[in-house]
């Protein structure tokens, strides 16, 4: 009798300084469940469109100025710009977004453009200086060869300038920021051995942090990049354009290694974020890794208007 409780006793102690030592390691969801999105004041708004005022309208248009589609300033309009006005720069943004997302142009806050405002998803604008979108207006055309031949569309987009790695930086080293979730590591070290299996790239580890071409990390609210955090369920990652090499999760979310309902899957993430590494902007093409929503328990993978998008980048 001794014998089994002394056995109990240190098995519910490993488990407890595991969990000290380890937290990380342990992917608990529940404290998740019943909190609200950042994006949630959005439905309440539905059905609003120009010519209305509205308490929370001047929310929308953060949310529109966040991700690109509004700048009162580039306008050389201020005088709507802190108000709850539904103006006509409200309504040109908000067509812009719909455009992108393939919904219909209305400039009117419908249900449908509500549904896709509050999905989760990554954290770079849409829109960059006015200058790069999702759904360029000279839309790059593919053919296939032989009768029947098929014809397609892509919609991938670079970032303004279209920065890229040199001729010369072929193979990238990347390394884990301290704070690193310890089940992080595998699923992102899948996702550089994907993009390396359909790019002339080649990636490898390194315990470097300072010097490594690229830095995942984990991170919570502002942490000092200009691109604070928002809590659970808004914006998820972000990663910089070429050469930068900054990639940080939000370590407030849910994060799986499989999966999960409820929890966001680490290594769609991270084949996402590592697009932009390399260069590649947001894509319309809702299959795409480089469409910028996610939904919880979703995993994707590369879709060939991502392989596209990279290989006319660096024109091979």
């Amino acid at each position: 009798m001794t014998t089994g409780v002394l056995s109990l006793f240190s098995f519910t102690l490993l488990i407890f300084l595991l969990s000290l030592l380890s937290p990380a390691v342990f992917a608990d969801h529940s404290t998740h469940k019943n909190l609200s999105s950042p994006f949630d004041f959005l439905k309440h708004l539905q059905g609003c469109h120009k010519g209305n005022k509205i308490r929370g309208i001047n929310d929308l248009k953060k949310y529109l100025e966040h991700f690109g589609y509004l700048s009162y300033k580039h306008a050389g309009n201020h005088s709507h710009a802190n108000d709850d006005d539904f103006d006509d720069l409200l309504e040109s943004a908000l067509k812009a977004y719909q455009l992108n997302y393939n919904l219909k142009a209305t400039g009117v806050l419908n249900a449908a453009t509500v549904s896709k405002m509050v999905m989760p998803r990554c954290g770079v604008a849409d829109i960059i200086n006015g200058t790069s979108r999702m759904r360029s207006t000279k839309e790059r055309h593919y053919h296939g060869h032989g009768s029947g031949s098929l014809h397609t569309v892509s919609h991938f987009s670079f970032f303004p300038g279209n920065p890229r790695w040199p001729a010369s930086k072929s193979h990238l080293t990347y390394a884990f920021g301290r704070r690193t979730r310890a089940d992080a590591i595998t699923p992102v070290e899948r996702a550089f051995r994907t993009w390396a299996a359909n790019t002339h790239f080649t990636f490898s580890r390194t315990q470097d942090y300072r010097n490594a071409d690229i830095k995942v990390s984990f991170h919570r609210g502002d942490h000092g990049d200009g691109n604070p955090f928002d809590g659970p369920g808004g914006t998820l990652a972000h990663a910089f354009a070429p050469t930068d090499g900054r990639f940080h999760y939000d370590a407030d979310e849910p994060w799986s290694v499989g999966v999960v309902q409820g929890a966001y899957h680490l290594e769609t993430l991270a084949l996402h974020e590592i697009g932009h590494l390399l260069g590649l902007d947001h894509s319309s093409v809702e299959g795409a890794i480089m469409f910028p929503t996610f939904a919880p328990g979703e995993a994707k993978g590369l879709h060939g208007d991502d392989i596209q998008g990279i290989r006319a980048l660096y024109n091979n």
